[in-house]
């Protein structure tokens, strides 16, 4: 499939781009080259394959998640800027 010089500037001025004549050219070519690609995968016969959401093993790399204490209120509130009735004080949003 061709991609015309127009079209490369159609989409350019909606992607609000400033394009020099070479390089309308050159993205004509490329972006046809890229679609002449995906016209050829089209051909391919995928019926056989299973689809896939990922390539990776369908397994966590993560930790087990395990509850644990968590920090005391104390040590929480030393670490606050501002705090005020045994709470984190923050500045007034709204007023």
């Amino acid at each position: 499939m061709t991609i015309t010089t127009f079209e490369v500037n159609t989409i350019a001025h909606l992607a609000r781009l400033e394009l020099t004549e070479d390089e309308t050219a050159r993205y004509a070519q490329q972006l046809s080259a890229i679609l002449d690609y995906v016209a050829r995968l089209k051909e391919l016969d995928t019926a056989q394959i299973p689809a896939t959401s990922s390539v990776l093993p369908p397994h966590a790399a993560l930790r087990p998640d395990e509850p644990r204490p968590g920090l005391d209120r104390s040590t929480l509130l030393r670490t606050a800027p501002a705090v005020e009735a045994e709470q984190f004080r923050v500045p007034a949003v709204f007023e």
